[in-house]
């Protein structure tokens, strides 16, 4: 789901922060990969909005995941997983991931963040 940023200072902070989100949940799921028996391709989506899935695969198996929706977790505080039914009400920035003196991105808090998440999402693949 399309997160709602109504605030201009929080259209700033996301677009802060989604970039090097991307960046990192992708270096993330890849060094995932490399120790997983899960097999992943991406593919471009248009629907509901454009965006990217990782299409993971083991023995016949298949799971997709939206690299969108992964960004968004690691963006915005308390941001629902896909499949949960969400309101549209305004999403809250994870401002801890933004350096206080100098309004740059914490890298190592935003790896932090979306090493936990993408760890999360293959620990939970075989359930």
């Amino acid at each position: 789901m399309k997160p709602k940023i109504t605030s201009p200072i929080a259209w700033k902070q996301a677009e802060l922060l989604m970039q090097p989100a991307m960046i990192r949940v992708l270096d993330n799921i890849r060094k995932q990969l490399e120790e997983s028996p899960w097999t992943g391709t991406y593919q471009n989506v248009a629907v509901p909005i454009p965006g990217y899935q990782l299409i993971l695969e083991h023995q016949g198996e298949q799971k997709s995941v939206d690299i969108w929706e992964l960004c968004y977790q690691i963006c915005f505080v308390n941001y629902p997983p896909a499949h949960t039914p969400m309101q549209s009400q305004e999403v809250v920035i994870d401002t801890s991931l933004i350096e206080e003196d100098t309004g740059d991105v914490d890298w190592n808090r935003l790896d932090t963040k979306a090493s936990q998440l993408i760890q999360e999402i293959f620990a939970n693949l075989s359930h």
